[in-house]
Parts: structure tokens; sequence; C-alpha cells
């Protein structure tokens, strides 16, 4: 009950409020219907509307168009699909595609937005302290989540302290790496001594709490400790051609090799020392690891991606979406999931996925590519063809899709649910690649606006955090660190590993941490995060040798480390001079 008034209270307030995003837009509010932001009462219900149309930002604003997560996933190694559908941003061409604007101006159109209700909140005086803490809380919270999208794309950025309404300046400076990350800090140890636990009787689930702005934190404590490793440190990642061609010309998909990469320093995180930093992230962890902002674990594997467990204790802090709702219902699914016909045939979609070296990743028995990935469907123009679609062509799924001649020269038949009576064929193109099952469970899949969630922050990135900060705060890894690894693997159902695996060597367990977290968190918006604050992107994409299996171009250079600041920004804010190097 209570989430589902979280969601009418973000519908309410969407009508009331809006904000433009550009900066100088911003000083004006645009107002719908006959209630303006002047006549939001003072009370806990005003102060609730104005918390949620911070939130509604999220929705409204940056996930409505499938702006994201495009822009935080498309640009990494294992993600793939046609090159057409992944067009300039997943080919390197930052500038030339045209919604790479929205990565500055969304998360900055939800600064503007938190900083307005915060000026407006304080100004309230019949909000009860407690309640007005809490949204003081998740407004900062929200601030926090936005400047570190910012910091990790664009490096220094503009912070803005006050609304532009408050005012009135657009010209703004670019802060130092190292003043942001002090402001991000500083907002989330706020929030998460302002903001309700999930175990408190006034938390509503849906909207973040105490433990989402401590799980960030630790998240942002590991992102500056890794960027900050001095340059040198070894870290082993698998990748390589992804196809050869044999004696008949036919392509061949290869199996992906374990290479050495040799760590740089981030520009903008050399003064930081990266122990530290690593042993606030482990300390932080452990803290709700052992419950102290609330209550939070892993959900058995058959339970973590059904849309109703959304708010459940894994899933700190998720998108709230609306199935068939204009603005809260969302599209991205299209590309990750597809459109269905009533039948069971998809019609459009299922675009995006990842790479065969992403699948060979796996022990076959490993529960995130059996249950994981899709290995059969039918698109509505191949069934008047007979054919349906399986994947991956390896000979596991070859036998069950197609059936074959056992040694005694039995014909053995396709197993259900191939034995349907379609010819399945799997290419080696991009119609065929390793399309997860994440977000699959919508109310409605023969729609394009649905209410698949995306999990903004999952416990069990923390524990992967928690792993790699133990290991590396120590210099090497320990039974705990390896245990907060089992979790996960344990979950999926793939073999755990043991201490005497790492022959206490810190790079073989690093090297297994970042391979676990591509394997835990693919498709969620990380993988490309994760490359940078290694320091190891340029050359991890171009270890791949220009294009992936699918046609998508991955080579890279020093200058796509960070994203380009959009053109309008340079031409309002004459505080700014110049751009990021090469761009």
């Amino acid at each position: 009950m209570k989430t589902y008034l979280f969601i009418i209270k973000t519908l309410a307030l969407a009508i009331v409020i809006n904000f433009t995003s550009s900066c100088e837009e911003m000083i004006k509010e645009k107002t719908f219907d006959f209630i303006q932001p002047q006549d939001i009462p003072d009370s806990d219900a005003g102060a609730t509307q104005w918390v949620m149309g911070t939130y509604s930002k999220l929705l409204d604003d940056m996930f409505r168009w499938n702006v994201f997560p495009t822009v935080l996933e498309f640009d990494c190694d294992y993600i793939s699909g046609p090159d057409w559908a992944f067009r300039e941003l997943g080919a390197g061409n930052f500038q030339s595609f045209n919604d790479m604007n929205y990565m500055w101006d969304k998360p900055y159109s939800l600064i503007h937005r938190a900083n307005y209700a915060i000026e407006n909140i304080n100004a309230m005086k019949n909000v009860s302290q407690r309640y007005k803490n809490n949204i003081i809380g998740e407004l900062k919270f929200l601030k926090a989540y936005a400047y570190f999208l910012l910091v990790r794309a664009y490096g220094p950025i503009p912070l803005r302290h006050t609304s532009i309404n408050a005012t009135g300046e657009t010209n703004i400076p670019r802060s130092a790496i190292t003043d942001v990350y002090a402001h991000i800090i500083d907002l989330l140890k706020e929030a998460e001594q302002l903001m309700y636990k999930n175990t408190d009787s006034e938390f509503e689930p849906g909207r973040a709490s105490a433990g989402a702005a401590a799980i960030l934190l630790a998240k942002v404590y590991a992102t500056i400790a890794s960027a900050s490793m001095p340059a040198g440190n070894t870290i082993y990642v698998k990748s390589g051609a992804p196809v050869s061609y044999d004696g008949a010309g036919n392509k061949v998909y290869t199996n992906p090799s374990e290479i050495q990469f040799s760590k740089e320093q981030v520009a903008g995180y050399e003064s930081f020392d990266y122990k530290t930093y690593y042993a606030l992230a482990r300390d932080k962890a452990k803290e709700i690891i052992n419950g102290n902002y609330g209550q939070y674990g892993l959900l058995d594997y058959d339970e973590l991606w059904k849309k109703d467990n959304r708010n459940s204790r894994e899933h700190v802090w998720s998108l709230q979406t609306v199935s068939g709702n204009v603005r809260y219902g969302i599209t991205f699914t299209t590309g990750y999931a597809g459109i269905y016909e009533a039948s069971g045939d998809i019609y459009n979609g299922l675009w995006y996925g990842c790479r065969d070296h992403w699948y060979k990743l796996f022990e076959s028995k490993d529960y995130r590519i059996e249950k994981g990935v899709l290995h059969r469907w039918v698109r509505n123009f191949d069934r008047k063809w007979n054919i349906g679609s399986y994947y991956p062509d390896n000979d596991e799924y070859s036998k069950k899709a197609k059936g074959y001649t056992a040694d005694d020269g039995t014909q053995v038949l396709p197993i259900a649910p191939y034995d349907d009576g379609l010819n399945y064929t799997c290419n080696k193109d991009a119609a065929f690649i390793a399309f997860l099952t994440k977000y699959d469970d919508r109310s409605d899949k023969t729609i394009e606006r649905t209410d698949a969630f995306w999990p903004l922050l999952r416990y069990a990135d923390l524990l992967l955090i928690y792993a790699e900060a133990e290991a590396e705060a120590a210099g090497l890894p320990n039974q705990e660190a390896i245990d907060a690894l089992n979790e996960i693997r344990r979950r999926s159902n793939a073999t755990e590993v043991l201490l005497s695996t790492f022959s206490s060597s810190i790079i073989s367990f690093r090297s297994f941490v970042l391979e676990e977290r591509a394997r835990e968190l693919a498709l969620e918006g990380d993988r490309r995060w994760d490359l940078i604050r290694w320091g190891i992107y340029v050359d991890v994409m171009n270890s791949i040798g220009g294009s992936d299996e699918s046609g998508v171009y991955k080579s890279r250079t020093a200058k796509h480390k960070l994203y380009p600041i959009p053109i309008t920004e340079m031409n309002t804010n004459k505080n700014i001079n110049e751009n990021n190097p090469e761009w």
C-alpha cells in the first residue's frame, strides 16, 4: 500500500510543478493546472509534494525516453547488439550522438530540483521535525547521486549549492574532482543520518533510505580508491579478438583470453590516498552488512528480477515504474527484453545484450546464464518461415534445439521448449547474442511503456565492493573478502572460491572481483565506470581489436575517458572556457 501511495503522490506532483532542464530556463518555473509552487501547503503533505516532485525527475526526465540507461551503458566492452542500434555512442562518436547532452543536463536538472525543494522546505514552519529531517536527507542523497554520475563522466564539474531561482547565477566554474567528491561525501554523510532506515515504521518503500545513502557512500569511496591507486598496478581482464576464421572462411567465435593490463592513475585523483579510501569503503560496507542502516540481504535467484521485488531487501533503491503510463512507464525494455505479440512472438526490440566473450566467463551451471540468459525466442517475421532462434551455438544448446544423432545411431529429437516444430537457428551475428532476462518481468509485455524496474543500488553491488575493499585495504585477500564474494556465487549456483585459489595474490583476487562484477552487474550501468575507475578503460576496449562479434566498433583513445561537455553549456556558462581534452 505504501508503495502504491508513493507512486500516486509522484504522479500528483508531476502535474503540479515542472522544472525545465537548461540553466537559463530553470530560473522560470512552469506551472500546470491551477497549483503553483507557492500554493503548496506548509505541512508534511506539502513537503512530500516537494520531495516527490524531485524523485519524479528520475523517471519523467532521465529514464522516460530511453536516454538513460543508454548513456551509462553503451560504451563498454561486454555489451553488444546491432551496430545501427548502438549508433554514434556505441562507436565512441560522443559529440555526434544527439542525446549525449542529456548525460549532463538531466543530472543537473535533478540537482536544481533538489536545491529548490530544500529551499522551500527549509522555509516551512509546520512540518514535523523528524519528517522534515528525512526529506532533507532524501534530497541531499539525490543531489549526491546526480553529482556522482557527473563527476565520473566529466571529471571537474560545476557545483551548484543553491537553485538558480535563488541566485539567478548560471556562470559557475568547474570545481576540481577533489572538491566535488568532498561535497558528495558531505551530502551522503548528512543524508545517512537524516533519512529513515528501511526498518523504521515511517519508511515508505520506493523512496531512498539511510541504507541507500550508506551504500552509495561505500561505492564513492571505492571509486576514489581504485582511481587513485598508483599507475603500474596489475589487473587481468578476459578479452581478445572476438572471432577467427577457419579454412573455409567461416566465422568462428573465440574464447576470451586472460590479458594483463597495467593500470593508470586516473587524472584528478592523484591527491587521494587509495589505502585510506579503501579502508573507508570497507568500514562503511561492513556497517551496512552488520545492519547499522537497516536490513539488507540477497534474494533467491528465482525471486531476484521479479518486478514485485523492486523494493526488497536486495534492491535497495530502484525506479518506481508504472505499466502503460506515458510519463512513468519506461521504454528501455524494448531493446533489452523485446515487445511481444499476444501469441508470444517478439515483434519489436530485443536488440541489446552481452557479447559471446561475456557469456564464456561463466560455468554452464551458473544461474546467471542458465536462467539469466534467453536461450530461446521467436520473432514474428521469422515464424512465417517456420524459424525459431536459440543461443548460444554450443554443443549443449545445439543438441537441445536441433536434436542430434547418438553414438549408437539413434536420432534424438529436440527437447522442450524446442520441440514445437520450428527450425531453430543460431547464426554468428548481432541477432544472436546473450540477451538477459533481468528486465523481462512486466505486467504487459505487449506494450512499449512498461513497469520493469532499473536497479539504481543493489545489495549484491555492496558485497562486491566490500570484497574488493577488504582485500585492497589489507593488501591481500582474506577470508572475509572470500566470504562476501561467495555469497554472490552461492546464490547463483556458481562454484565457491577458496582463499587458496588466489595464492595470497592481490592481483588475482582483484582481477576475479572485477570479473565477478561483470558477471553479476551486467546491463546495470556499471561496466564502463568500473573500467574507468581502474584506469584500464582504453586498453581493455582496444584489446578487442576493433569491432566486436556483432560489428560494434570498440576502439577508443584517451579522449574517450571523459564525455564532452555539451556545447550548449559551453555557450551559456561563461566560466567554462574549454572542453574536456580533445573534444
